[in-house]
């Protein structure tokens, strides 16, 4: 059985394929790349390293050929190029007889109203029509998503937020790969959906888990819409980002990501990683 996992130089693909080379041999695994020169390393340690442009989808042909099982790593850019490049891969898993995708979609996709919604929804309906067994793993928010908030408190600022009262099932980041490892080489997770959620906090229980992790007080400053963008405006963050950050600052606050779910830690075969201790490794990684 060969395994490909697409993005795997990213911040998710590089910790999947890390995962997956502590128990699966290198030769049965594989990466597409857009730049096989970063993929190096792995090429050194016996991975088949190949190049796949979701832009370019002929060169997708070639990277999935001869695989039976493939990591769909959801691209980055604006809604419109995602969808397109996931489209793209999946047709072109499709010619390539893929066995089973894996696709790292978003919590509760196919209701989910935050605008990075439309992306995973469409995506997850190519797969389904293209009739290749499936497991959507609807990851729901990945606490490093918060790095930016984590230094601006460890700089003296509160933890900003317009989010009100709304809950997020964070979860670092290795443990939504671990997940994506098991299901790759796990049996009988064809055409699932699991809801990859951690326990369900407000910003205010995040904010006194960091106090926790600090020693010392963290407080929180809850704003309207407008008041954060003034605040990220002045803070330097660009222009264009700024809808954006407002963007899932109001989902949270209509409870886009309140997921409740044991999925993840039934997928991981024990409970994902403790968020104090998750926030301790983040504030270790700013401080180095």
């Amino acid at each position: 059985m060969k395994i490909l996992v697409t993005g795997a130089t990213g911040k998710l693909g590089s910790i999947v394929i890390e995962t997956l080379l502590e128990t699966v041999p290198a030769t049965n695994l594989a990466v597409s790349v857009r730049n096989p020169e970063k993929a190096e390393s792995l090429r050194d340690r016996g991975v088949d390293v190949r190049y796949g442009d979701f832009d370019q989808p002929e060169t997708l042909d070639k990277a999935f050929a001869g695989i039976d099982r493939l990591l769909l790593v959801s691209t980055d850019g604006d809604n419109e190029t995602r969808i397109r490049q996931h489209a793209a891969a999946v047709a072109a898993a499709k010619r390539a007889n893929v066995g089973f995708i894996a696709y790292t979609s978003l919590g509760n996709a196919s209701e989910n109203t935050i605008f990075l919604a439309p992306v995973h929804r469409a995506t997850e309906e190519a797969i389904i029509n293209s009739g290749i067994p499936y497991s959507f793993l609807r990851n729901n928010w990945y606490l490093e998503n918060e790095t930016a908030s984590i230094q601006a408190v460890l700089g003296g600022a509160p933890w900003l937020t317009s989010a009100g009262s709304g809950k997020v099932g964070w979860a670092a980041r290795r443990d939504y790969a671990q997940a994506a490892a098991a299901v790759l080489t796990g049996e009988g997770h064809e055409n699932t959906a699991y809801e990859l959620s951690g326990k369900l906090l407000a910003q205010e229980e995040l904010a006194s888990i960091l106090a926790g992790v600090l020693g010392r007080e963290v407080p929180v400053q809850q704003v309207d819409d407008a008041t954060y963008a003034g605040i990220m405006t002045s803070a330097g963050v660009p222009d264009p980002v700024i809808p954006i950050l407002v963007g899932i600052q109001s989902a949270i606050r209509d409870g886009a990501l309140e997921v409740e779910s044991n999925d993840l830690q039934n997928l991981l075969g024990h409970p994902a990683t403790p968020i104090d201790e998750a926030l301790r490794q983040i504030v270790k990684e700013i401080q180095s």
